[in-house]
């Protein structure tokens, strides 16, 4: 099988036309073997029908009226003279003059002879003879008349006719493989043309697709399905560029709390307590890159819904609040509204920090003076609302506030990428919660956190 597979066509239009071209093989060399069978057949139903018409002409010159078998002559009597004979019972009473006593043909001549009815049959050897016997009754055991025919040009007529045939069948393998090499070919060059496009456009990364167009029906189907996996690989990709841009945003904070803890310990010598608080900050900060990767990554696993947990308002507020660099001129109250001190929310404490800081990271960059995160319960859960007294969002940007990438003013000297509203609202609905910027807040700017009760 191996030797085989390696003698196949490699490609598709070689493969399809040698499977047409073995499908014609086969059906002609049935046709064939059976019209040459049906030739051969009628040829010999002729050579038959002339044999007994022969013996029924010579039999009109037989009297077998009486005991002896007698042979009149009339005008039959040339018949006499080419391959016939005339048996009295088993005894001959007319041979051809070129037939030779106890030959061949005289020994089948006999045979046929001697069985009663109509009866052929043909000897073998280079020329092959055919002979039929005509049974005539009367008195005693009647006469019996064998005529013989030379199958030679019968023979030759069904050997032209078989050349003939296969002659024939060889022009129509030939036409059938180039005509379906030229189909197939042609079929087939929309396929070479959506192979050539999707070079062009460099895969995935061009926004043209396939489309229905003018392509067959099969086609169509293949270039819809070649534009769905585009389009999710283009989604893939797009999520994966997500991702980076949200860690990168992220990560920002708590690395350059380290970068800053560096500087400031290595610009003077400082003392033993100097230095356990650089450290202890720098831990603090690269446990806080360790937990925001792990909290992106498990939001970004398969679509997979981040796990809920339970977590202290309070404290978890606090521990947000604690992340970010706080500029002097503004201040920052945290507060639980309410008697409940131990309020709770569905939550676990690492994406609801991931939830918060990119708000308050905004508030502080806008806020002139003062940014207040108060957390309250509410009938369908816990609400966090981030106030700050800024100037607010302009209205006309309010519709794109969630959009990634975007901001409303890119000019303001601040080094924001626009992905941490986004970031926020994308986590929050990833546990059935929701972020919500408040129009109707003046002056400056409220957002307000829906989170699932515990």
């Amino acid at each position: 099988m191996a030797p085989l597979a390696r003698l196949a066509p490699r490609t598709l239009r070689g493969r399809l036309s040698l499977a047409a071209f073995t499908s014609a093989a086969l059906l002609i060399t049935v046709l064939t073997v059976g019209f040459n069978a049906v030739a051969r057949q009628h040829l010999q139903r002729q050579a038959d029908d002339e044999l007994h018409a022969r013996a029924a002409a010579v039999a009109t010159t037989v009297d077998t009226s009486r005991a002896i078998v007698r042979v009149h002559e009339g005008t039959h009597d040339d018949l006499l003279d080419s391959n016939v004979w005339i048996y009295g019972g088993s005894r001959p009473v007319e041979r051809p003059p070129n037939a030779a006593t106890g030959g061949p043909l005289d020994r089948a001549a006999l045979t046929l002879a001697a069985t009663d009815g109509r009866r052929c049959a043909t000897t073998g050897g280079p020329r092959p003879v055919r002979l039929c016997a005509l049974h005539l009754p009367g008195r005693g055991a009647g006469a019996t008349v064998v005529t013989a025919l030379d199958l030679t040009p019968y023979q030759s007529s069904a050997d032209t006719l078989l050349f003939g045939s296969l002659a024939m069948d060889a022009a129509m393998l030939a036409c059938t493989y180039t005509l379906t090499r030229l189909a197939v070919g042609r079929a087939l060059r929309p396929v070479r043309a959506m192979t050539d496009q999707a070079t062009q456009w460099g895969a995935v990364a061009s926004g043209e697709r396939f489309g229905a167009g003018e392509l067959p029906a099969e086609l169509a189907r293949l270039g819809a399905s070649l534009d769905a996996l585009l389009d999710r690989i283009r989604t893939l990709l797009r999520h994966e560029r997500q991702l980076t841009a949200e860690l990168s945003h992220e990560l920002r904070t708590p690395l350059s709390r380290i970068i800053a803890e560096l500087d400031w310990w290595q610009a003077r010598p400082r003392t033993s307590a100097d230095t356990r608080a650089t450290h202890t900050t720098i831990a603090t900060a690269a446990a806080s890159m360790h937990t925001i990767c792990d909290t992106l990554l498990l939001d970004a696993r398969a679509g997979v819904p981040t796990t809920p947990g339970t977590t202290l308002m309070l404290p978890a507020l606090h521990r947000a609040v604690e992340q970010i660099d706080l500029p002097r001129h503004l201040s920052l109250t945290v507060t639980v509204v309410g008697q409940d001190s131990d309020l709770q929310a569905g939550v676990g404490s690492a994406l609801l920090e991931r939830i918060v800081g990119p708000l308050l990271t905004n508030s502080l960059r806008h806020a002139r003076s003062c940014v207040c995160v108060r957390a309250r319960s509410d009938a369908d859960g816990v609400l966090v609302d981030v106030t700050d007294d800024g100037p607010g969002v302009p209205p006309d940007f309010a519709a794109q506030l969630f959009v990634p990438g975007r901001r409303a003013t890119p000019g303001d000297g601040h080094d924001g990428a626009g992905l941490g509203l986004p970031l926020a609202r994308r986590l929050a609905r990833s546990v059935g919660g929701e972020v919500h910027y408040d129009e109707q807040h003046t002056p400056g700017t409220r957002f307000t956190v829906r989170l699932p009760p515990a």
